[in-house]
């Protein structure tokens, strides 16, 4: 069977009439207040992100972990705070991604929050770097039931890979792929759908075809080509790629650059997901990296209560009326993010 077919069958698997009728409650909801104007939200979100850890080894220049740039304190999720929570949730969820910054595989019990979310048969993804996919991590990584592993991989030589992913080292991230794609042999497992993202910039735009082509010879699932969020990219960055199918931003006549997508006063992603941080601030969606527009504290409140309150109410109505009012919608490029092989 196709591999990508198998996924999106695993993944319809999780459908049970309770999550299908949220699903559509969700929807509904969301279409109505675009066409009334004025916010309001039904059942609860379809699909979450939480965050394990914002701790990292790398030191990637566009992301607040690698650059050390937080100013929200760095922590570990705690077991009783993400129990709770999937307790709570876990008849509608349908989708968990685990990640949102850092790197999951250093909370130590990460794999056993995985498999907490399998044994409720919700969909699950993690996001890694891939350096700590040693040979027990892998076997464990395949008996959590993970349905989906994206292994970053920006270059397919060691002398590119390392000018994004600084501190890495390609070498560890393609034994702890072969370590994943054994395991899953040896354990005659289709899952986790194992995933090569590569993060298009000009360093490594020449290696496209040489990383579907290492993705071939390794039993790789897939490959997902994606674009690059640049924080300071009207002036122009090293980083952004002359190939404009994978550039976000469009350069423009003066020699300044602009977000290429528009976008419209509201956002599907308020009516459906949201971001958990480590410690149990519920944020908007993965563009608030540092937790600045922060919804409700699970550590105070339940997420039923919070999901409905004043302030995710007042927050989903100022995007529709100006989405413009709100800082980090201004480089949002939604819609323009990845092109999958």
């Amino acid at each position: 069977m196709n591999r990508n077919l198998y996924d999106g069958l695993n993944f319809a698997s999780k459908l049970t009439p309770r999550r299908v009728a949220n699903a559509l409650k969700v929807v509904g909801s969301y279409y109505r207040s675009r066409q009334s104007g004025q916010a309001a939200q039904r059942g609860l979100p379809m699909s979450i992100s939480f965050e394990p850890t914002t701790s990292c080894n790398l030191r990637c220049p566009e992301c607040p972990s690698g650059l050390r740039s937080f100013t929200r304190p760095t922590g570990m999720l705690g077991e009783d705070l993400y129990k709770r929570t999937i307790d709570e949730l876990h008849e509608t969820l349908l989708y968990l991604i685990f990640y949102f910054q850092g790197e999951p595989y250093l909370h130590p019990q990460f794999l056993d929050l995985v498999r907490y979310a399998t044994d409720r048969n919700i969909y699950t993804a993690t996001s890694t770097n891939a350096h700590y996919l040693t040979d027990a991590n892998a076997r464990k990584t395949v008996e959590s039931g993970l349905d989906r592993l994206i292994i970053s991989i920006d270059g397919t030589t060691q002398e590119v890979y390392q000018q994004y992913r600084v501190g890495g080292k390609l070498e560890k991230v393609l034994e702890g792929t072969k370590n994943i794609i054994r395991w899953k042999k040896e354990l005659k497992s289709r899952t986790p759908h194992v995933v090569f993202q590569f993060l298009v910039v000009k360093p490594n735009q020449h290696q496209i075809a040489q990383v579907k082509k290492l993705a071939r010879e390794l039993g790789v699932d897939e490959v997902g080509l994606k674009t690059a969020q640049i924080y300071d990219y009207e002036n122009g960055s090293d980083l952004i790629p002359t190939i404009d199918k994978y550039s976000r931003y469009a350069h423009q006549a003066d020699d300044t650059y602009r977000i290429k997508n528009g976008f419209g006063d509201h956002c599907w992603k308020m009516w459906h997901s949201c971001v958990i941080t480590w410690d149990g601030l519920v944020v908007p969606c993965c563009f608030d990296k540092d937790a600045h527009h922060r919804l409700g504290d699970l550590q105070t409140e339940s997420f039923a209560d919070l999901w409905h309150g004043p302030a995710y109410t007042n927050f989903r109505q100022t995007l529709l009326r100006s989405r413009s009012e709100i800082e980090m919608c201004r480089n949002c490029t939604e819609g323009t993010q990845v092109w999958g092989d």
